[in-house]
């Protein structure tokens, strides 16, 4: 019997790449997510869960559900016996969080208070959370690695993966317990301490960042406790050098304008992942020029995201 995997946020763009992961590794993924960053299908399966079916040649069971509301989730849960949860549900853009700090909360922490909730009252233990570099707030040092101080966050949304690892945290201990739509891009600030001005970040292949969640998921077999990882090329690149590779891969050039300064943004960040490597044996396997090739190929047969309008 495979075992069932309750994947939340399942829908979006890396949640949908982790459930064809799931799936091909032979595990049940049982898909939840509110639609809010998810295109809507014909049937009862969002667009990006459609494809996956179609690839993975295997259903895959969905359900319209918000992490914030809790009965809901204890329903699914009576109805599900699952082994682990792969959280990935929550907003996620660092301006918007900067303008809309009350929702961010509520939404993220809220919503997982409610699904820690559910798998505490059902006794799921197990449960792989996808965080975000922002809880290092501005780095002291790069590549950032595991031991690199957290919660000097700067915008709401880093504050909010924050809080959700030291959340899961807390209850381990208590427990014991293991394109072409924009008339131009927007550059925000040139005036960093960077080689050409602009922040520097650690992007990585969506397919790459699937399957370290799935190198984490196994990793949970071995009764490992709380553990955080970071995934990453360990390579920083500038807006500037994704620009200049997005016209290589495309052979377009790509007009922008160099605008303020964002709020809550820093200027470098990227990771060591030596650890994951050493201890999940996960490395990065794609660079720049693929992931940049592959992020044009899907853009250009999605040109509306998932949606077919």
């Amino acid at each position: 019997m495979a075992e069932r995997i309750l994947v939340t946020g399942g829908a979006g763009y890396i949640g949908s790449h982790c459930v064809l992961q799931l799936a091909e590794a032979g595990y049940e993924p049982v898909v939840i997510d509110n639609l809010r960053n998810a295109a809507r299908g014909p049937g009862a399966l969002p667009e990006s869960l459609q494809r996956v079916q179609r690839i993975a040649q295997t259903p895959i069971a969905f359900q319209e559900l918000d992490i914030t509301d809790g009965a809901a989730l204890r329903k699914l849960f009576s109805t599900h016996r699952f082994s682990a949860v792969m959280h990935f549900a929550g907003l996620k853009a660092v301006g918007e969080s900067v303008r809309r700090p009350l929702e961010y909360y509520n939404v993220n922490l809220t919503g997982t208070i409610r699904l820690l909730e559910a798998m505490e009252a059902y006794s799921v233990r197990n449960i792989v959370f996808s965080s975000s570099a922002t809880v290092y707030g501005d780095p002291q040092y790069l590549p950032l690695d595991e031991k690199h101080p957290v919660g000097g966050c700067t915008n709401p949304y880093g504050k909010s993966k924050y809080f959700i690892e030291e959340m899961i945290q807390d209850l381990c201990k208590a427990e014991k317990v293991a394109v072409g739509r924009q008339e131009f891009l927007s550059v925000f600030g040139n005036d960093y301490e960077t080689a050409d001005g602009t922040g520097i970040r650690d992007y990585i292949h969506v397919v790459d960042l699937a399957k370290g969640h799935i190198a984490a998921l196994k990793k949970l077999k071995e009764n490992c406790g709380c553990k955080i990882y970071n995934l990453g090329t360990g390579t920083g690149y500038s807006v500037l050098q994704m620009v200049q590779a997005m016209e290589k891969a495309s052979g377009r050039e790509i007009k922008y304008k160099i605008t303020g300064r964002r709020e809550g943004d820093v200027a470098a960040c990227y990771a060591n992942p030596e650890l994951a490597e050493r201890e999940l044996g996960w490395k990065a396997a794609f660079g720049l020029d693929k992931m940049c090739e592959d992020l044009w190929r899907w853009q250009l047969q999605n040109p509306t995201g998932y949606s077919k309008n």
